[in-house]
């Protein structure tokens, strides 16, 4: 089950009040027609930020949450500071760290729209028709990484579902999305660019699951 929590969505969807900062082409169930053309599964999957927090403090979380900050705070050049999208994440990592029993089994995936001038330049592959976009951060925070840690490995936001699928063995969502490509392989002296593109990682080899060997 998929469960999002997207800022003042549900109580200013038209994003009428300017104080919301809501980012309505953000949300990503808006793109996915089974959710939205279903009432039930719209009330059901799509949240404000508040039933977030309150899902953390009740260990009701879904198994996977999509969090997408208000326009204020999400360190965007054109709305926000970095430091505003810092403080957001790091309210939700010491709510979750609060909570041993729910950071035992979680991973947060902190990224970014686009690079706005913070971050370098890099190898960009030629994945399809859209191409790519220039590097940004992707840092991942959980009991199962290491820190201080640089995964190599040529990554897109796609990684993130390539990762959701594969630890709940889930299909990709269709027969000519991204998340079909294979995992990159790679020369020694150059880790960033796949031999085999287009190819996108799914972010396995940044986790250490020993329990988890046999099943994979």
């Amino acid at each position: 089950m998929l469960g999002c929590s997207v800022c003042t969505y549900r109580s200013d969807p038209a994003a009428a009040n300017p104080y919301d900062a809501y980012c309505n082409v953000c949300n990503p169930f808006q793109y996915a027609s089974d959710i939205m053309i279903s009432p039930a599964l719209r009330q059901a999957h799509i949240h404000d930020t508040d039933v977030f927090y309150q899902d953390i403090a009740e260990e009701t979380l879904p198994a996977v949450s999509i969090v997408k900050p208000s326009g204020f705070v999400d360190g965007h050049p054109a709305s926000s500071k970095l430091d505003l999208f810092e403080g957001f994440v790091k309210k939700i990592l010491d709510q979750l760290q609060a909570h041993p029993q729910l950071w035992r089994d979680s991973a947060v995936f902190v990224t970014f729209d686009e690079g706005g001038g913070y971050y370098d330049s890099g190898y960009i592959q030629p994945l399809d028709f859209f191409g790519d976009g220039p590097r940004i951060p992707l840092l991942i925070v959980s009991p199962y990484t290491e820190g201080g840690f640089v995964n190599h490995g040529y990554a897109d936001h796609v990684s993130i579902i390539k990762f959701i699928e594969r630890n709940w063995r889930l299909k990709p969502i269709t027969v000519r999305s991204r998340d079909n490509f294979p995992n990159p392989k790679t020369r020694r002296d150059n880790p960033y660019a796949p031999t085999n593109s287009p190819a996108l990682s799914d972010l396995w080899d940044a986790f250490h699951f020993p329990q988890r060997a046999a099943q994979h």
